[in-house]
Protein backbone atom coordinates (compact mmCIF):
# COMPACT_ATOMS: atom_id res chain seq x y z
CA UNK A 1 0.00 0.00 0.00
CA UNK A 2 1.43 3.50 -0.84
CA UNK A 3 1.13 6.85 0.66
CA UNK A 4 -1.29 7.82 -0.95
CA UNK A 5 -3.62 4.95 -0.73
CA UNK A 6 -2.89 5.15 2.98
CA UNK A 7 -4.23 8.48 2.99
CA UNK A 8 -7.47 7.83 0.47
CA UNK A 9 -8.21 4.50 2.96
CA UNK A 10 -8.05 6.57 6.09
CA UNK A 11 -10.17 9.31 4.25
CA UNK A 12 -12.92 6.59 3.79
CA UNK A 13 -13.41 6.18 7.79
CA UNK A 14 -16.69 6.07 8.68
CA UNK A 15 -17.43 9.85 9.77
CA UNK A 16 -19.78 8.75 12.56
CA UNK A 17 -16.67 7.50 14.34
CA UNK A 18 -14.96 11.00 13.67
CA UNK A 19 -17.82 13.11 15.24
CA UNK A 20 -19.31 10.34 18.01
CA UNK A 21 -15.32 10.75 19.13
CA UNK A 22 -15.85 14.57 19.21
CA UNK A 23 -19.19 14.45 21.01
CA UNK A 24 -17.75 12.20 23.51
CA UNK A 25 -14.83 14.78 23.96
CA UNK A 26 -17.06 17.45 24.14
CA UNK A 27 -19.74 16.03 26.61
CA UNK A 28 -16.77 15.08 29.24
CA UNK A 29 -14.79 18.18 29.08
CA UNK A 30 -18.23 20.78 29.03
CA UNK A 31 -20.91 18.95 31.23
CA UNK A 32 -21.51 20.12 34.31
CA UNK A 33 -20.48 17.64 37.30
CA UNK A 34 -22.66 19.21 39.67
CA UNK A 35 -26.24 19.27 37.79
CA UNK A 36 -26.15 15.52 36.80
CA UNK A 37 -28.99 13.45 34.98
CA UNK A 38 -29.52 10.98 37.11
CA UNK A 39 -32.57 9.48 34.80
CA UNK A 40 -30.66 6.46 34.09
CA UNK A 41 -29.55 5.87 38.15
CA UNK A 42 -33.35 6.22 38.56
CA UNK A 43 -34.52 4.12 35.96
CA UNK A 44 -32.21 1.54 37.21
CA UNK A 45 -33.47 1.61 40.85
CA UNK A 46 -36.94 1.78 39.74
CA UNK A 47 -36.23 -1.67 37.58
CA UNK A 48 -34.58 -3.56 40.39
CA UNK A 49 -37.19 -2.66 43.03
CA UNK A 50 -39.34 -4.45 39.88
CA UNK A 51 -36.90 -7.19 40.22
CA UNK A 52 -37.67 -7.37 43.95
CA UNK A 53 -40.99 -7.14 44.14
CA UNK A 54 -40.91 -10.63 41.06
CA UNK A 55 -38.83 -12.03 43.65
CA UNK A 56 -41.11 -11.76 46.66
CA UNK A 57 -44.08 -13.21 43.90
CA UNK A 58 -45.72 -9.99 42.98
CA UNK A 59 -47.33 -10.28 39.72
CA UNK A 60 -48.81 -6.67 39.28
CA UNK A 61 -46.71 -4.51 37.07
CA UNK A 62 -44.80 -1.34 38.26
CA UNK A 63 -45.10 1.76 36.38
CA UNK A 64 -43.81 4.99 36.67
CA UNK A 65 -45.72 8.09 38.05
CA UNK A 66 -45.03 11.71 37.59
CA UNK A 67 -46.91 13.04 40.39
CA UNK A 68 -45.26 11.12 42.79
CA UNK A 69 -41.88 11.45 40.91
CA UNK A 70 -42.18 15.50 42.69
CA UNK A 71 -42.79 13.57 45.92
CA UNK A 72 -39.41 12.22 45.43
CA UNK A 73 -37.87 15.04 44.18
CA UNK A 74 -39.06 17.81 47.28
CA UNK A 75 -38.50 14.85 49.76
CA UNK A 76 -34.70 14.71 48.13
CA UNK A 77 -33.70 17.72 47.86
CA UNK A 78 -35.28 18.40 51.08
CA UNK A 79 -32.70 16.03 53.30
CA UNK A 80 -29.85 17.05 51.11
CA UNK A 81 -30.09 20.75 52.15
CA UNK A 82 -31.27 20.03 55.77
CA UNK A 83 -28.46 17.87 57.19
CA UNK A 84 -30.50 16.99 60.38
CA UNK A 85 -32.79 15.05 58.04
CA UNK A 86 -32.15 11.50 57.47
CA UNK A 87 -36.03 9.64 56.49
CA UNK A 88 -38.86 9.82 56.18
CA UNK A 89 -40.03 13.04 57.72
CA UNK A 90 -39.74 16.42 55.72
CA UNK A 91 -38.40 19.55 57.20
CA UNK A 92 -41.58 20.62 57.68
CA UNK A 93 -42.95 17.61 59.22
CA UNK A 94 -44.20 16.48 56.39
CA UNK A 95 -44.40 12.62 55.94
CA UNK A 96 -44.47 10.67 52.66
CA UNK A 97 -48.39 10.27 52.14
CA UNK A 98 -48.75 14.52 52.33
CA UNK A 99 -46.02 15.04 50.16
CA UNK A 100 -47.97 12.64 47.53
CA UNK A 101 -51.10 14.20 48.45
CA UNK A 102 -49.57 17.67 47.50
CA UNK A 103 -48.01 16.43 44.23
CA UNK A 104 -51.90 15.10 43.15
CA UNK A 105 -51.17 11.53 43.90
CA UNK A 106 -54.60 10.12 44.70
CA UNK A 107 -53.62 6.52 47.06
CA UNK A 108 -51.91 5.15 49.63
CA UNK A 109 -47.90 6.44 49.35
CA UNK A 110 -45.17 5.15 51.33
CA UNK A 111 -41.08 5.99 50.56
CA UNK A 112 -37.55 4.67 51.15
CA UNK A 113 -34.92 6.67 51.10
CA UNK A 114 -31.19 6.59 50.81
CA UNK A 115 -28.57 9.30 52.39
CA UNK A 116 -25.12 8.24 50.33
CA UNK A 117 -22.10 9.90 51.78
CA UNK A 118 -20.43 9.99 48.62
CA UNK A 119 -20.67 12.80 45.42
CA UNK A 120 -20.55 8.95 43.13
CA UNK A 121 -23.31 6.97 43.83
CA UNK A 122 -25.02 3.76 42.02
CA UNK A 123 -27.85 1.73 42.10
CA UNK A 124 -26.06 -0.90 44.11
CA UNK A 125 -25.45 1.84 47.03
CA UNK A 126 -28.76 2.50 46.98
CA UNK A 127 -30.57 -0.81 47.24
CA UNK A 128 -27.68 -2.15 49.49
CA UNK A 129 -28.78 0.23 51.30
CA UNK A 130 -32.78 -0.10 51.40
CA UNK A 131 -32.81 -3.89 50.78
CA UNK A 132 -31.26 -5.18 54.20
CA UNK A 133 -33.14 -2.71 56.20
CA UNK A 134 -36.63 -4.78 56.72
CA UNK A 135 -39.33 -1.91 57.18
CA UNK A 136 -37.62 -0.65 53.66
CA UNK A 137 -37.76 -4.49 51.99
CA UNK A 138 -41.41 -4.75 53.10
CA UNK A 139 -42.46 -1.60 51.30
CA UNK A 140 -40.17 -2.41 48.02
CA UNK A 141 -41.67 -5.75 47.85
CA UNK A 142 -45.51 -5.20 48.83
CA UNK A 143 -47.48 -6.39 45.82
CA UNK A 144 -49.96 -3.29 46.30
CA UNK A 145 -47.16 -1.00 45.57
CA UNK A 146 -47.48 -0.81 41.56
CA UNK A 147 -46.52 2.91 40.83
CA UNK A 148 -43.08 4.32 41.67
CA UNK A 149 -41.31 7.81 41.58
CA UNK A 150 -37.70 7.95 42.15
CA UNK A 151 -35.47 11.05 42.19
CA UNK A 152 -31.89 11.32 42.79
CA UNK A 153 -30.80 15.30 44.58
CA UNK A 154 -28.30 17.37 42.86
CA UNK A 155 -25.22 15.73 44.95
CA UNK A 156 -23.01 18.05 47.21
CA UNK A 157 -19.28 17.26 47.57
CA UNK A 158 -19.90 14.67 50.50
CA UNK A 159 -23.21 13.18 50.16
CA UNK A 160 -26.21 12.09 48.00
CA UNK A 161 -29.98 11.62 48.66
CA UNK A 162 -32.25 9.35 46.28
CA UNK A 163 -35.48 8.81 47.40
CA UNK A 164 -38.54 6.10 45.83
CA UNK A 165 -42.02 6.99 46.83
CA UNK A 166 -44.13 4.04 46.35
CA UNK A 167 -47.98 4.27 45.39
CA UNK A 168 -51.11 2.25 45.68
CA UNK A 169 -53.75 4.08 43.75
CA UNK A 170 -57.16 4.83 44.81
CA UNK A 171 -59.91 2.83 43.02
CA UNK A 172 -62.27 4.26 42.56
CA UNK A 173 -60.98 7.61 42.58
CA UNK A 174 -62.56 9.66 45.99
CA UNK A 175 -64.89 12.06 44.77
Amino acid sequence: MTASDFARHAATLPTVAVLGAGIVLCAVTTAPIANADWNRLNNGVAQSVYVIKKQAGCTTDLKPNPALELAAQWQADDVLNNRSLDGDIGSNGSTAQDRGRAAGYNGTVSETVATIASNSINGIDILGNWYYRPDYFAIMSNCANTQIGVRTSTNSLDRTVTVAVYGQPAFPPTQ
